[in-house]
């Protein structure tokens, strides 16, 4: 059978996190997705090497979504079959200037967090803001929602207009659910 391998960079400081402690965050990738990982901790490569297809690409979209900035046990999740993982490029929706990245970051975070908490909790993603990146990982259906209401926020909406479309959507979703029973 063939082995493939993926190449991909992932940022020096989340070289550690992907790692783990005494390697067991590295090891629990490789025995769940059938893959082996060469980590460079000096560069920020990882090598993953498998004869699965679907582990190689699980194990990709983990490392991938551990090197935004989750933290590996939300990370996993995404090795089940129902969950996603997207991530929203910051300098699509701004010209860059760093002043701007900051504006948006925080509008997307709120005070102490309150409006990436809020997301979250109506949403039942896990979202994170690292570098020019905002990632969500969530069930499939729930991280478009999530997606959806922080490119409003993004582009400008207010607050509470935001957070009364997800509770609608919430509201929607759970009548939905009702109604299949």
């Amino acid at each position: 059978m063939a082995e493939f391998l993926y190449e991909l960079r992932i940022p020096k400081d989340r070289i550690a996190v992907l790692i783990g402690k005494k390697g067991e965050v590295k090891r629990e990738i490789e025995e769940t997705t059938n893959t082996s990982l060469d980590i460079d901790s000096k560069e920020g490569d990882v090598f993953i090497k498998g004869e699965d297809a679907l582990g190689l690409y699980s194990s990709r979209e983990v490392i991938k979504a551990i090197g935004r900035g989750f933290n590996p046990e939300i990370a996993l999740l995404l090795l089940k079959p129902d969950y996603a993982y997207e991530v929203i490029t910051l300098t699509d929706y701004t010209k860059g200037s760093k002043n701007t990245l900051i504006r948006i970051k925080g509008r997307v975070i709120g005070k102490e967090g309150k409006a990436r908490g809020i997301i979250e909790e109506l949403t039942e993603c896990n979202i994170t803001v690292y570098g020019k990146t905002i990632g969500i990982i969530g069930l499939a259906e729930n991280t478009s929602v999530a997606r959806r209401a922080i490119e409003s926020l993004i582009t400008g909406s207010k607050h509470a207009n935001v957070y009364k479309w997800l509770e609608k959507k919430r509201r929607d979703s759970r009548y939905n659910d009702m109604t299949k029973i």
